[in-house]
C-alpha cells in the first residue's frame, strides 16, 4: 500500500504540482524560536518586597529586651478510637508549665482529664462564674463572647483544635472573663480544681515550679511582657527619680541562612555545537535559577525552621470567624499588626474566597498600585498572591500579614552578597569538573533566611476555608 501525503501546492487540472511547497520551502528557512518556557515560574511577590539583610557572618542575632511572659502553644492529643487524650509532655505548652519537665507529674496530670462532648451551641463556660476547670479543646470550634458596656454580645474571637481555656486554675483561680459557646460539635478534655489540688498537694516539684513562675510574672513588665523602664512623669518640686537600665535577652535567637542546591550538568558537546541563536548553558542556567528561588520563596514560607507560617507568635495567630476570609477576619489581622502594615500574603483561591465575600456584602474594595501593578487591597493594604502558602486537604488556607523593615521592627530577608563565584545576589555558580563521559557540572547554590524582629510584626490568620460557595 503507497502512502500519500496531501500537498498544500497548487496543482493543475492534470494533477501536476505548480510550485514549492511549504514543507519542502521549511527546509530551507530559520524558524522563529522562544526561549525554554517554564510554568513553575510565578511573580515570587514575598522575595520582591521583603527588605534584604546583608548577613555577612552567615548567621543573623536577633537581640530583644528580657521577656518574662512564657509562650503559649498549641496542645497535640492522641485519639483511640473515639477517646482522645492529651499527649502529657504537651501540657508544658501551658504558660504557666513551661519549662516543666517531671514526666511522671505531667503523666498524672494527664490522666485526670475528662473527655466531655459538647454540642453546637452548648455553653462550656460562663462569664463572671469561678475559674473551676482547665479546658482543652481537642476537636472542633468554639466562640468566645463577654458582655459589652451597653449590654451587647461582644465577639471575642474563635478557638479551635488545640487551644485551651481556663489556665488560670493552676495558678489559684479567678472569674471568667467571657462566656465560651460551641459553634460546632466539639470534644474537650476537662480538668477540675479538685483533681488539680490533689495532684499539687502531693508534687513538691511542681509546687515549686509553679510558684516560681507566679515570682517571674510578678516582676514589672509592660503590656508586652518585657522588663518594664522605671520612670517618672507630671510630677513636680524635688521628687527623687526612679533609676532604671534595659535588661535584655541572654540567649537571644539566631538564624543561620539557609541553603538550596542542585548540581547542573550539561554535556561539552552541546555547549560546544548547539549555542545559536540561544546559549545552551545560558538557557539552562537561566531555567535552574528560576527553579531555586521558587523553592526559595516556598522555604521562606514553610520551612519549620525560620518559615513565616512556622514562626508566627501564637498570640499573633487569629482564627476566622466563621469558615471564609471575611473582611472582619481581614480586620481582625490588621489590629494584630496596626504599627505600619505593609502587605497581606495569601494563596490566590483566597484572594478569590476573599473577593466572594466582599460581593455578598456589596463591598469593593479598591485596589492598590505597586511598582506598576494593580493589586487587590483591603483598607489601602495591599494583598500579593502566593501559591506557596499551603491548602490543606479539607481545602483551608492561611493569609499573612507582616511589617517588614529594620527600622520598623518588623519581618527581613537574610542574605550574603559577594560570595565566590556569584551569579546573582547571595546565589552562586561554581564549575565543578568534567567527568569520564565529557558532562560538564556545575554547583548551584542559592543562601537565605528570614528574620522576625519583633512578635507583633507578623499575623497569621488560620484555617480560613476556600471553597465555600454559599
Amino acid at each position: 500500500m503507497t502512502e500519500t501525503t496531501e500537498s498544500t501546492a497548487p496543482v493543475n487540472g492534470n494533477g501536476h504540482q505548480l510550485s514549492l511547497s511549504t514543507d519542502a520551502a521549511r527546509n530551507l528557512a530559520t524558524t522563529t524560536k522562544t526561549a525554554p518556557q517554564m510554568q513553575e515560574i510565578t511573580s515570587r511577590w514575598l522575595l520582591k518586597l521583603l527588605p534584604w539583610v546583608q548577613t555577612s557572618g552567615g548567621v543573623y542575632r536577633v537581640n530583644r529586651r528580657l521577656t518574662y511572659t512564657l509562650g503559649d502553644g498549641r496542645i497535640t492529643f492522641s485519639t483511640t478510637g473515639s477517646e482522645v487524650r492529651v499527649v502529657p509532655a504537651e501540657l508544658s505548652e501551658l504558660p504557666m508549665l513551661r519549662g516543666y519537665d517531671d514526666i511522671e507529674v505531667l503523666e498524672a496530670l494527664a490522666y485526670r482529664f475528662a473527655q466531655r462532648e459538647v454540642e453546637p451551641g452548648e455553653e462550656i463556660v460562663r462569664e463572671d462564674e469561678p475559674v473551676d476547670q482547665l479546658v482543652l479543646i481537642a476537636h472542633g470550634r468554639v466562640g468566645k463572647e463577654a458582655q459589652g458596656a451597653y449590654g451587647d454580645t461582644q465577639n471575642l474571637g474563635v478557638l479551635a483544635d488545640g487551644d485551651y481555656l481556663g489556665e488560670q486554675l493552676l495558678s489559684g483561680g479567678g472569674q471568667w472573663e467571657f462566656s465560651a459557646k460551641a459553634k460546632t460539635a466539639t470534644t474537650v478534655l476537662t480538668l477540675s480544681r479538685e483533681d488539680f489540688q490533689q495532684l499539687l498537694d502531693r508534687s513538691p516539684s511542681l509546687r515549686e515550679h509553679l510558684e516560681a513562675w507566679q515570682a517571674a510574672s510578678d516582676r514589672a513588665s509592660n503590656d508586652y511582657g518585657e522588663a518594664a523602664i522605671d520612670m517618672s512623669s507630671g510630677h513636680s518640686g524635688e521628687p527623687v527619680l526612679p533609676g532604671t537600665f534595659v535588661d535584655y535577652e541572654l540567649s537571644p535567637r539566631e538564624y543561620e541562612l539557609s541553603v538550596a542546591q542542585t548540581v547542573l550538568r550539561v554535556h561539552s558537546r552541546v555547549s560546544d555545537l548547539y549555542n545559536q541563536p540561544m546559549n545552551q548553558l545560558d538557557q539552562q542556567l537561566r531555567l535552574t535559577v528560576e527553579a531555586l528561588r521558587e523553592r526559595q520563596e516556598d522555604e521562606l514560607v514553610n520551612n519549620r525552621e525560620f518559615g513565616l507560617l512556622h514562626n508566627a507568635d501564637f498570640s499573633q495567630r487569629v482564627r476566622t470567624r466563621t469558615g471564609p476570609p471575611t473582611p472582619d477576619d481581614m480586620d481582625d489581622l490588621l489590629a494584630k499588626v496596626w504599627k505600619e502594615p505593609a502587605f497581606f500574603l495569601a494563596h490566590p483561591q483566597t484572594i478569590a474566597a476573599f473577593g466572594r465575600e466582599c460581593s455578598k456584602r456589596g463591598l469593593y474594595p479598591q485596589s492598590s498600585e505597586v511598582n506598576g501593578h494593580r493589586v487587590p487591597a483591603w483598607r489601602g493594604v495591599p494583598i500579593f498572591p502566593c501559591n506557596k502558602i499551603p491548602v490543606s486537604g479539607r481545602r483551608t488556607s492561611s493569609v499573612l500579614l507582616m511589617r517588614t523593615g529594620q527600622e520598623n521592627q518588623g519581618v527581613v530577608g537574610l542574605h550574603q552578597t559577594g560570595i565566590p563565584d556569584e551569579y546573582q545576589p547571595s546565589l552562586s555558580v561554581r564549575f565543578m569538573n568534567i567527568n569520564e563521559k565529557a558532562v560538564v557540572s556545575y554547583l548551584v547554590s542559592a543562601y537565605y533566611s528570614v528574620a522576625v524582629l519583633v512578635p507583633d510584626a507578623l499575623a497569621v490568620l488560620e484555617d480560613v476555608e476556600i471553597g465555600r460557595e454559599d
